[in-house]
C-alpha cells in the first residue's frame, strides 16, 4: 500500500539570551505535504551582515545551501538552485522558501550570521 509522502522540514531555535547576541529562527517546526511552499525565517544578530544556510539530514554531513551578504546572494549551491530562493530585505527577517517540497526535503535548517571580516592588504 503506497502511503503519501509528507516533508517535515525542521528548525533549530537558539537558546534563552539578549535577542542582539543570537540568531532566531522561525517557526521552530514547520511540516508540508508534497508540492507546497515552505518558507522559514532568520533574524542575524545585530550588526551581523552575512547570514549563512545550511541544512542537515539524518545521518548525514550538513550541506551548505547559500549565503547572502545584506540582501545579495554571494554564494549558492546547484542544490539550492534547482528549487529554493532566498533573501535577506533591509530591516527585515532573512528568509530561505522551498519552492515546490519533496520528501527529500526533510531535514533539520540551519541558519547562521556573521560580521562581515574584509582585510585590507597594502600593495606596500
Amino acid at each position: 500500500m503506497y502511503l503519501s509522502l509528507l516533508c517535515c522540514v525542521a528548525l533549530l531555535l537558539s537558546g534563552a539570551g539578549s535577542m542582539d547576541t543570537e540568531v532566531t529562527q522561525s517557526p521552530s517546526h514547520l511540516v508540508k505535504g508534497k508540492d507546497q511552499k515552505a518558507k522559514m525565517d532568520c533574524v542575524p544578530i545585530k550588526g551581523h551582515s552575512y547570514v549563512y544556510w545550511y541544512r542537515k539530514k539524518l545521518e548525514e554531513a550538513f550541506e551548505f545551501l547559500v549565503y547572502l551578504q545584506n540582501q545579495d546572494i554571494v554564494e549558492d549551491t546547484e542544490v539550492f538552485k534547482q528549487r529554493f530562493s532566498a533573501e535577506c530585505p533591509k530591516n527585515s527577517p532573512c528568509s530561505l522558501e522551498i519552492k515546490s517540497t519533496e520528501a527529500a526535503d526533510s531535514a533539520l535548517y540551519f541558519c547562521a550570521s556573521s560580521q562581515s571580516t574584509v582585510r585590507h592588504v597594502s600593495s606596500s
